[in-house]
């Protein structure tokens, strides 16, 4: 299980099939919200799924994407999420980033 402190959080991959659309707006969210939490040492990107950056810290996805995710980008922990509208994988986010928790994806899909 890949488990990462919210301090040491640099980079969030908002990750989907081929890299626009729904990420890209995802991403520009979730950027926002970061920024309103005066985090400007984060950096919050789109990418595809199978382009996920070595050194994500975090990745956001639909679950139908997590195991993709996973093989990716093994050492950051994979959020996700069912309903884009109901993205509760960038609230959990933000949620643990504002209160200094460890972030770890062992609520299983959806969480």
């Amino acid at each position: 299980m890949v488990v990462k402190q919210a301090a040491d959080v640099r980079l969030v991959v908002f990750a989907c099939e081929a890299g626009m659309g729904s990420s890209l707006i995802g991403a520009n969210q979730l950027k926002k919200r970061v920024k309103d939490l005066g985090r400007d040492d984060i950096k919050v990107i789109h990418s595809p799924v199978n382009q996920i950056p070595a050194d994500t810290d975090i990745v956001i996805a639909h679950e139908g994407l997590a195991e993709r995710a996973r093989k990716a980008a093994p050492a950051a922990v994979v959020l996700t999420f069912r309903n884009f509208l109901n993205n509760a994988a960038s609230d959990r986010l933000i949620r643990s980033l504002t209160a200094g928790e460890e972030i770890s994806a062992d609520a299983g899909p959806g969480s």
